[in-house]
């Protein structure tokens, strides 16, 4: 029997072993139809009904690529809901590089316990091309922050939860999956299992289900399985620096934005705090060869407020850029970064993630009555209607301040200054926090419409005068 101990360290401290610290063996119980590629069993699918088959002597089985936090939620919410959940993920200590940030919204929506969130920033600073530096904080209620979390420390804590409601997790590679050709026959996917010990390619495996949820990030193998299509992405580049004690007490609340063609032409570059470090990085959609020249200006940009710090990581990674042009193909459906759930502007996805993997197994659940019958693309577009009729707004309102205000230094230099405005800001964390667009007042809108003309108009001027 495989068997992996995950460790779980919480904000400033270890957490005690009662609390997090749990041994799992990562193997399936009888009932799991596993198997190596030697032994072939077929599913039993019983028909009670032509339009609604009902499953007998089990339950739905459902398996989740990916355990990040789509994948952690997804298979919680299964779990939960009577469906037999299967959980694989190749590595239970992944650090992904991630800015880290969630909204005060998803501590209580998933029931988040504080001590898995290091930070809870309470300033942001935004700076421009020029280095002007605007504090963004003014309009949050004192209950309000931002949460800065390392993705190793909630992956894990979301697939512990997944665990304990009931979902079995397979530490392994996902590698393929074979599309049924007969209506409700199973999915069969093909993972290589690794034991916990070895580093080898491990056993090649595969296991049979009526759903899949495809949760393993932006190059996703079961989106190539269902010929989702492609999408454009941004290249995100993080370093992660351990600063001296009195360089890290300035970061203790405090997070900074920076903007200009020096630290990336179509994003920002960034300064997040940690537990006992700082995250500083940058991104870029069309200029990827030159994403380590735009992270050196990032330094260069923050050089007084991190010198002395000690690089302790180097990541990077692709953000998707917008969703795929196919997100469910009969019983198969893609939630996350596998989906394209990351606004463009801000780069955020972490939310968007685990909120996509909860409303997918959501419908799941519904559709299957508990578990008790099958599910079909029906179901699965059930998902996929209340995520575009909840979520569409925000990412289009994304699409359309990044078209705006990151296309040339001049419209940076008007984005910072906006920002500067108190009604810019209550809106702006309004909508953040919540996620949800928040309604305006028409004055005050139309004040802003003017305004951000104006800045727009000085900030042109500025910069031909600058080149002249």
């Amino acid at each position: 029997m495989a068997s992996v101990t995950i460790k779980c360290f919480v904000g400033h401290h270890q957490s005690s072993p009662e609390k997090y610290h749990r041994h799992y063996s990562f193997t399936a119980p009888s009932k799991c139809v596993v198997r190596s590629q030697r032994h072939h069993r077929r599913l039993n699918v019983v028909q009670a009904a032509k339009s609604s088959p009902k499953i007998t002597g089990r339950n739905l089985r459902v398996a989740v690529v990916g355990g990040g936090p789509a994948g952690g939620a997804a298979a919680e919410t299964l779990a939960k809901g009577g469906i037999e959940t299967f959980l694989i993920e190749r590595k239970m200590d992944n650090a992904k590089p991630c800015g880290g940030a969630i909204p005060l919204c998803m501590v209580g929506e998933f029931d988040l316990p504080l001590d898995i969130i290091d930070r809870r920033v309470t300033k942001m600073k935004v700076i421009s091309p020029s280095n002007v530096s605007v504090d963004i904080h003014k309009t949050l209620k004192p209950h309000e922050y931002v949460g800065m979390v390392r993705r190793e420390v909630l992956d894990g804590y979301l697939r512990e939860r997944a665990i304990a409601s009931g979902a079995t997790i397979i530490n392994g590679l996902f590698t393929k999956m074979d599309i049924p050709q007969e209506k409700n026959a199973p999915y069969i996917l093909h993972y290589n299992a690794f034991n916990g010990e070895s580093v080898s390619a491990g056993e090649k495996m595969s296991i049979e289900v009526d759903a899949v949820i495809g949760a393993d990030g932006v190059n996703s193998r079961v989106a190539k399985s269902i010929d989702a299509g492609d999408y454009e992405y941004l290249i995100a580049f993080q370093e992660r620096i351990k600063l001296p004690e009195d360089k890290m007490k300035y970061y203790e609340n405090l997070a900074e934005m920076y903007t200009g063609d020096d630290v990336s032409p179509d994003f920002y570059g960034w300064v997040f705090p940690k537990s006992d470090h700082v995250a500083v990085g940058t991104g870029t959609i069309g200029h990827k060869p030159d994403i380590k020249k735009f992270q050196d200006a990032t330094r260069r940009r923050a050089h007084d407020k991190i010198v002395g710090g000690k690089i302790m990581r180097v990541e990077a990674h692709p953000i998707p850029q917008h969703p795929r042009p196919r997100r469910v193909l009969e019983r198969v459906a893609l939630v996350g970064d596998a989906a394209g759930y990351v606004t463009k502007g801000s780069g955020e996805g972490i939310y968007f993630a685990a909120k996509s993997g909860r409303m997918c197994a959501e419908a799941i659940v519904e559709g299957s009555e508990y578990g008790r019958r099958m599910v079909n693309e029906g179901d699965m577009r059930s998902y996929l209607k209340k995520w575009d009729k909840t979520y569409w707004p925000t990412f289009k309102v994304m699409d359309v301040l990044e078209r705006l205000f990151y296309r040339s230094n001049p419209a940076r230099e008007a984005l910072v200054e906006l920002f500067g405005n108190e009604y810019v800001q209550r809106m702006t964390f309004d909508s953040y926090m919540y996620k949800k667009v928040a309604p305006g007042n028409p004055l005050e809108d139309m004040k802003l419409a003017v305004n951000t003309i104006g800045s727009l108009v000085r900030a042109n001027a500025l910069s031909k005068k600058m080149a002249n």
